[in-house]
């Protein structure tokens, strides 16, 4: 394997998914905007996921998706979401972001705090 290759599985977003960033984007004036996704400390199980739009990925990043509904993950919250899916949900409770991430062993209620083993 390649020196920096990685073995851990990709995370992926649902063509879902996509088509929202490109309409809160677009909503909010700013139709070249990507979706920054980020894992932080916190939150009631240990670990929760932070959503906001930018208009330009850092350097760094992880860019999923081309043109517009990209989605931009930093190396240090990619590792905890690896083997992940981001997609657009629409339930009774709302219309939301919902991440299924096989590394999270307990989740809070609302779904944005997790916790892993």
């Amino acid at each position: 394997m390649p020196d920096g290759a990685s073995t851990a599985p990709a995370f992926r977003v649902t063509t879902r998914a996509h088509a929202e960033i490109t309409d809160i984007a677009a909503r909010e004036g700013r139709p070249a905007a990507g979706l920054r996704l980020a894992v932080e400390a916190g939150g009631c199980s240990g670990f929760q996921y932070k959503f906001g739009l930018e208009d330009a990925p850092a350097e760094d990043d992880l860019v999923i998706g081309e043109g517009v509904g990209r989605v931009f993950v930093d190396p240090v919250s990619l590792d905890l979401l690896a083997g992940a899916e981001l997609d657009w949900a629409e339930e009774l409770i709302g219309a939301h972001f919902a991440i299924r991430n096989p590394q999270a062993v307990s989740a809070c209620g609302c779904g944005t705090s997790f916790s892993v083993g």
